[in-house]
């Protein structure tokens, strides 16, 4: 499409920013200014000195629970609800793009951005993801689905090369953003600071050329991270269509590039109109937003999505616990969100222990800090009133985790410890306490080692969002029956971790080197031991399966159907979890992955019959040498779990497999020559015809020793042979196995 309302100096200008969070405008034809902010779980607009790492001040908005507390909620109607109430909030600021949701897969604990994402695991990243687009663009906000691609550290995150093999990407690293892409069809995709294999994600033409916009016929607008291009033209044809923030110089350079001949004006062109476009579908007329109804959203939202990890002697919920001692400086001071560009400034801010105190007037509530996150404290006699209050109550409650300075963007964690004086704060509690329950606030995962055993409760928070006081208090007393599963493992220790050897890299570069082998699927297939696994989550209810059956069975799909009961006193809602274990197959396989979920919601003794569609995807994996998704012939295990390790029930379902059909060449080997549904029994039988009778006796006698030689490439083989197979007659099998194909 070309722009003949415009010169070519103006379309080059149009695609970079006008400023920090805004483009330009071409009235004349018809393109009106964009205006893009940040952030996933929260509108930060800045209307004074803006920054893009969350420093200076923005307008007020409410900060829902981060991706990292969201995942757990395992629940794609409530994130779909949260996308609605960002559009509306975006809307009442005359916000055309809110760039998130980031999609970015956990590939280590110690990322410093992981409360961004979602999840270790694709489908569950993918899924959510989806749902926050949807709602977020049906109120006519575009989002920007972030950070395309293997973005998944801050150390040197704005030149390290993330060295990572095809399949590993198609498998793990972007199925994410392709069932985004495909489903939710987002108004832009942003590219990443870092280097896929060696190029800039911003200059990645395999990236967003290829993969994006021809496979999976992306139509939106690709935009740069905000600094993350160095060689406008070479981004421009690549595909990356706007520059974020301004860049007049470089505006400059592709109009002389395209004078020179060395850029496409037609490149410039397609970038233009897919600007126009944006401009087009996204912003409308501004509505007012009622932050009240929103805050109690932010409550209901961030209690769906707490973790029980672990409720022995029954120390939750507490409705009938009649002196609590609160300890710990989170229960007055929420940490409910991570540091960066994503930071919000809150509307209101709940406190735990005053939501607490209103939750149970006749409790006798006493308070002691515990801790000091700052350091500055003394933290023995804070450590002292801490065990007085405790040896006092029926239960302590205490409020751990974090400080914002531990985790943020710009910087990736050291470590997985909490700080050494809330352990030695724990630990000493949980002596003089009768029960004692730990509430952790986090963005990523903290070892809960050397205190764990020592405790009743452990409930995993995340980062909750500002309403995240209320959250808490509503399932620790049982208003709310808690429902979270766990989106990422949390594991014994950090050298446990499948990428340990590997993060952050050194020298410019990270290698992939674990492959698929990512989170649980490392776990479950190694058979490594963690805290807690993918998956994991209590409830003030039971539940369990029966009545395990496939429907509509085909070639390579299937659909899942397993009745849930409740089989505890009281309403609950339980996430179903499907796993497939596939046969033997080509390449390393995971013991199990994660193919299905849905989140059901039950009253005491109710029960229903979940049903979920298993496509062909679900029994697929990414086969390079055919650049194309198999799947194996074998039987496969469809697992339904309470998590990645613990599967209650399973049935076996034999799937006939692709054809695995491949021309031939010299180079293919011995084994693929025999094993040729066409070409082998022709082969065969050729070679059977020059043979002596003593000859085809030495064959037959020595059947074993055809295994020694079935990985060498056909070349060398013939020299081994006693009776040599003419060239033609070479060329006449190869040419019989390009027809099979």
């Amino acid at each position: 499409m070309t722009s003949p309302d415009l010169t070519l100096d103006e379309k080059a200008s149009l695609l970079s920013g006008r400023d920090l969070w805004s483009t330009k405008a071409a009235e004349h034809a018809g393109i009106r200014a964009l205006v893009l902010t940040d952030g996933p779980h929260g509108v930060r607009f800045q209307t004074g000195e803006a920054d893009n790492l969350g420093i200076n001040a923005s307008v007020p908005a409410t900060c829902y629970p981060p991706a990292v507390a969201l995942a757990s909620s395992w629940d794609a109607d409530l994130v779909a609800r949260v996308g609605q109430a960002l559009g509306r909030e975006a809307r009442a600021l005359g916000i055309d793009v809110l760039l998130g949701p980031g999609v970015n897969i956990k590939r280590s604990p110690l990322c410093g951005r992981n409360f961004e994402y979602f999840s270790e695991d694709p489908l569950l990243a993918g899924v959510l993801g989806t749902a926050h687009v949807k709602g977020l663009q049906s109120q006519g906000v575009g989002a920007s689905v972030k950070h395309f691609a293997a973005n998944n550290q801050e150390t040197d995150r704005m030149r390290v090369s993330a060295d990572v093999d095809e399949r590993t990407l198609r498998e793990i690293y972007l199925p994410a953003f392709e069932r985004v892409v495909t489903e939710a069809r987002p108004a832009t995709v942003m590219a990443a600071y870092n280097k896929v294999n060696g190029t800039y994600a911003t200059e990645n033409t395999w990236l967003l050329t290829k993969v994006l916009r021809a496979e999976w016929g992306f139509e939106g607008l690709v935009v740069s991270d905000w600094g993350a291009v160095s060689d406008r033209v070479a981004a421009l044809a690549a595909g990356t269509d706007l520059t974020m923030p301004g860049d007049a110089k470089g505006d400059h350079t592709v109009a002389a590039a395209v004078r020179a001949g060395a850029l496409d004006e037609a490149v410039v062109d397609r970038a233009v109109a897919r600007l126009r476009a944006v401009a087009t579908t996204t912003g409308s007329e501004k509505q007012d937003v009622d932050f009240a109804a929103h805050h109690r959203l932010a409550r209901e939202v961030a209690a769906e999505c707490l973790v029980l990890l672990k409720n022995d002697n029954a120390a939750l919920p507490l409705a009938d616990t009649g002196s609590i001692a609160v300890v710990g400086e989170f229960a007055t001071t929420l940490r409910y969100q991570g540091g960066g560009s994503s930071h919000i400034n809150a509307t209101e801010v709940d406190s735990p222990l005053e939501e607490l105190r209103k939750l149970l007037p006749e409790a006798h509530i006493d308070y002691a800090r515990g801790f000091d996150p700052t350091g500055t404290a003394d933290a023995a006699g804070l450590r002292a009133g801490a065990v007085a209050a405790a040896a006092k109550a029926d239960v302590s409650v205490i409020f751990a985790g974090l400080a914002e300075r531990d985790e943020s963007e710009g910087f990736d964690r050291e470590h997985i410890a909490l700080p050494a004086e809330q352990v030695q704060l724990i630990s000493a509690v949980a002596g003089a306490s009768r029960k004692t329950v730990v509430v952790l606030f986090n963005g990523g995962v903290v070892s809960m080692e050397g205190w764990h055993d020592s405790v009743d409760a452990v409930v995993e928070a995340w980062l909750p969002g500002q309403a995240g006081g209320g959250a808490v208090a509503d399932v620790l007393t049982g208003r709310t029956n808690p429902s979270g599963r766990l989106a990422e493992s949390i594991p014994l220790r950090l050298n446990d971790t499948p990428s340990f050897l590997n993060f952050p890299g050194e020298a410019g570069h990270v290698r992939y080197g674990e492959g698929v082998m990512v989170g649980y699927r490392y776990y479950e297939t190694a058979d490594v031991a963690v805290r807690y696994p993918f998956g994991h989550g209590l409830s003030y209810t039971t539940f369990e399966y029966s009545d395990l059956r496939l429907a509509d069975v085909t070639a390579d799909t299937a659909t899942v159907q397993v009745r849930v009961t409740n089989t505890g006193d009281r309403a609950g809602k339980h996430v179903v979890q499907i796993y497939v274990a596939a046969p033997k197959r080509p390449v390393s396989t995971p013991v199990r992955e994660l193919r299905g979920f849905t989140k059901v919601a039950l009253e005491p003794g109710e029960s229903v019959v979940a049903e979920i569609r298993l496509d062909r995807r679900a029994f697929a994996y990414y086969d390079i040498t055919a650049g194309k998704w198999a799947v194996a012939g074998g039987f496969y295990q469809v697992q339904v779990g309470y998590s990645a390790h613990d599967i209650a029930v399973q049935v076996a379902l034999e799937l006939p497999g692709d054809a695995d059909v491949r021309p031939l060449t010299m180079d293919s080997t011995v084994g693929e020559w025999f094993g040729h549904p066409v070409v082998g029994p022709a082969l065969t039988a050729y070679m059977a015809e020059g043979m002596t009778e003593e000859q085809a006796a030495a064959a037959a006698e020595h059947q074993d020793m055809v295994r020694m030689v079935e990985s060498m490439p056909m070349r060398p083989f013939l020299g081994f042979l006693p009776n040599p197979i003419p060239e033609d007659k070479l060329a006449e099998f190869m040419a019989m196995s390009v027809q099979a194909v």
